[in-house]
Order: C-alpha cells, then structure tokens, then sequence
C-alpha cells in the first residue's frame, strides 16, 4: 500500500510546482498591469498550494512506523526490566537501554537516597552509589520535572533556563520524577552537554519517559499488593483451622497415648508433617496442586482418627497430566474440610471426592459429598458471600463455611481472571457439590510442562557433552 502512495505523492508534488510557478507569473504579471483583484485571487491560490503541499509532505509514513516502532520498542524492554521492581540492576540495564533514545549524553536513575544506576560519558560524581543532589532531592520533594546546570564538576544546582537561551555550567539535564500513587519513589535523570540541547523535543522525551517508568512501577507495586493481600487471606484461613482443628486433633492424640501409643504417634508425625506444610505454603504464592492434594488426604487422616476409619472414606479422580498444575494453596483443603464439618451425619460414612478435568482451555476440581446437603436459599447465601465485595463492616461477621468460600473465590479470579469462579449444587439429605473453574489454567499447565521438558532436555545435553 505504502508502494503505491509514494508514486502517488511524486506525481502531487511535480503537479503543486508547476501550478506554483504558473500562479508566480500570473502574480507578477497582474501586479505589472495594475490588475488588484486578480493579483489577490492569483495571490490566494498561490496560499492554497503552499498548504497543500504542507499537508501532503508533513511526515512520512516510514517515519512514522519508525517512531511507532520505536516507542513500542521501548516500552516492553522497560516493563521487562522493571517486573522486579525498582532495583540497581534493574536501573542499570534501564539506562544502556534509553541512552540511545534520546538526545541525552548521560543518563541516571536513583531512588529517594542514592543513585542507582550511571550510564554515559558526561563528567559527574554523583555516579552509581552516591547520595543524591540537592536538585534530585528538591524533585523528590515537589514530584514535578526541573532543570538542573552543574556549575563545576562537584556541584548540581535546581536552575530554570528558559528554553533556546544560554546559560553557563559544565553539564545541564532534566530531572523526571518516578511516582506510584503520587508518591516519589526515584527519579531519572538527563544530562547534557550544552544548555542549547534541552530544547521542547527532549523536554517532552524525558517528561514522557518518566511516565512511562512511573506507570511500569505502579504496576509493579500492584502485583507485589496483590501477592500480599494473597498471602494475607492464606493466613486469614490458617487461623480459620486453627482453633477448631488444632485442640481437637491434639485431644484425639492424647486419647490414643494410653489406648494404642503406636497411632498416637503415627498420628503425632502426621499432624507434625500437616502444620509444617501449612505453614510453608503459606509463603508461597502458588504450590503444585498434588502438593494441595497431598495436604488435604493428610487432613482427612487426622480427621479420621477423630471420628473413626469407617465414618469419612475419601476418593480422588485426577485427569492425567493435572497433578503438577500451579494452584494457590488451600484451595482445595478448606472445601473438604466444609464438607466434613458440615456435612457429616450423626450415623454412616460420609463419601468425599475430589475430581479434577479439564473442559477446553479451564481445568475444574469439585469436591463432592453425600452428606446432610443444603436447601436453595442456603446455597444461594453462601454464593452471594462468596461473590460479593467484601466490607469491612461485614469482615469480622463471616466466619465458617462462608469465611472460606469467600477466600477461595476471590484468590481464585485473582490467579484466573475472568471466567473463574465457583458453583454450589446441592440438595438437602443428598449431599454437595463446589465446583471451582480455573479460567485458562491448561494453558499454564502446557507451558509449564513443556519448559520442564526443555529443562530436562539442557540437562540431559549438559551430561552428554
């Protein structure tokens, strides 16, 4: 397409010159003979040429790709670097990337106490490891971008020269601040060799760089916010299971030390290896869900002990494949535990199974009983809870079954995203099923597989050679 125009533009601009030059000697020769009105008519065409032919030459299209191109460039090599945050190696790869971006002949990056990073040939000593200068700090203070002069090579003095004009000093820049959440949390810094150079081009460059960088880092701080908040409901239901699981399992323990000393510890161990894998998944954003799995028979065993071998018979049904899927921890754990709390008669076994398939692109776990069940309004509560916004008037309210339906829920369409979630079915005297959808979690799972058979492919190779 871009092959066509061009032809088509040539052929414009040869047409515009020659109207120019006809519409000259019209001019000239109207003005000669006396002729007003048609000097002023030839005088508006000639105007409608030049604007014309503005128009049509203002930038090219490759030039503009080129930008284009570039600026994307740009923006996903600086999103790379900063998905760890705002760190010294980070900064310095930062800088060797941007440095031939701009105009600029050195480019910085601090924090709010030091330089981070130093990239460029311009004499400073505020280099890499160095507490910032005092414009550095002025910025930090105000969040808005300045100029700074360095007067000689140790000193950095805050100085607004107006653009175009000349100012003395052995290095002149721009200082953008770096904000997340109106908040200064570093800068980047611009050097040049002549004042001349900071024209409105650069000045823009850098103001947008700043942003960009700026909104790279609040993304950041939202992912690590959001990991926290994760880790925060994890323990949120730790202490769910705290109280009502840890004093009964220990008393049913004890009854066993007298009565049959070898189950008690056995159980001992088992309860010993529960808490120890509580509490490093706790740590953990995501855990391989046959880990879940494992902690969740490990539950159950205690829970049998308590109750009796005959009153809770678990199975499990997992499609091939699904075991080393990425999962937050407790998300299946705290279900079965609803089931048992909750589901479970006064007399007979409780039947509890945990299957996992996929369905396209999403993998499902539901967790099934043939206990004691609910009626519709019931279930129906229990989904609204889940699914609702949480306030902090009702906070300190939910506890139980909908306590740990909410965390799993939202910890779900945090990991999942859209098309995540979780379904209740159930009857009175018939039972329960939860159903949890996780949105595109085979894809992850393909991904994360075929990277362990690269892995295992370079290590295999490593040992040939």
């Amino acid at each position: 397409m871009i092959g066509r125009l061009r032809p088509r533009r040539r052929s414009a601009d040869v047409l515009l010159a020659v109207c120019a030059v006809l519409l000259a000697a019209l001019l000239i020769t109207s003005m000669r003979d006396g002729i007003v009105v048609a000097a002023m008519l030839v005088g508006c065409g000639m105007a409608a040429v030049i604007v014309m032919s503005g128009a049509i030459s203002v930038t090219p299209e490759d030039t503009r790709s080129e930008a284009t191109e570039r600026t994307l460039r740009v923006a996903t090599n600086t999103l790379a670097h900063l998905r760890g945050g705002l760190t010294e190696e980070n900064a310095r790869a930062i800088c060797s990337m941007l440095l031939p971006e701009t105009d600029a002949a050195a480019i910085a990056i601090t924090d709010t106490v030091k330089v981070l990073a130093y990239e460029g040939a311009v004499q400073t000593p505020f280099r890499a490891g160095t507490p910032n200068a005092k414009p550095t700090l002025e910025v930090l203070e105000s969040r808005r971008m300045e100029t700074f002069v360095a007067v000689d090579d140790d000193t950095q003095e805050a100085r607004l020269f107006a653009v175009g004009s000349r100012a003395e000093g052995s290095a002149f820049g721009i200082i953008v601040p770096l904000l997340v959440q109106d908040r200064a949390v570093g800068t980047i810094k611009f050097y040049y060799r002549r004042d001349l150079d900071i024209d409105r081009t650069q000045l823009a460059i850098a103001e947008g760089l700043g942003l960009l960088l700026s909104t790279q880092l609040s993304s950041y701080e939202l992912d690590k916010q959001a990991e926290l908040t994760a880790r925060a409901e994890v323990k949120a239901l730790q202490a769910q299971i705290n109280p009502h699981f840890l004093f009964n399992a220990l008393n049913t323990i004890a009854s066993f030390t007298r009565t049959n000393p070898t189950k008690a510890r056995d159980l001992l161990r088992e309860f010993s290896l529960f808490y120890r894998r509580t509490l490093e998944s706790s740590e953990k954003a995501l855990i391989p869900l046959s880990q879940e799995l494992q902690q969740t028979r490990s539950y159950l065993r205690i829970e049998k002990a308590r109750f009796g071998e005959d009153r809770i018979v678990e199975s499990e049904r997992v499609e091939s494949g699904c075991e080393s899927l990425p999962v937050p921890s407790f998300l299946v754990q705290p279900i079965v535990e609803n089931a048992v709390r909750h589901a479970m008669r006064d007399e007979g076994p409780l039947h509890v199974e945990v299957q996992v398939a996929t369905d396209g692109n999403d993998i499902l776990i539901a967790v099934t009983d043939d206990g004691l069940g609910m009626d519709d309004a019931v279930a129906s509560r229990l989904m609204a809870e889940a699914v609702e916004p949480r306030t902090p008037a009702g906070a300190g309210a939910e506890k139980g079954a909908g306590m740990a339906l909410r965390n799993v829920a939202e910890r779900i369409e945090r990991f999942y995203g859209v098309g995540s979630g979780v379904e209740i079915v159930s009857k009175p005297g018939e039972g329960t099923c939860v159903t949890l959808r996780l949105a595109g979690a085979r894809r992850s799972l393909a991904l994360g597989t075929a990277q362990k058979q690269d892995e295992g492919a370079r290590g295999r190779s490593g040992r040939a050679s």
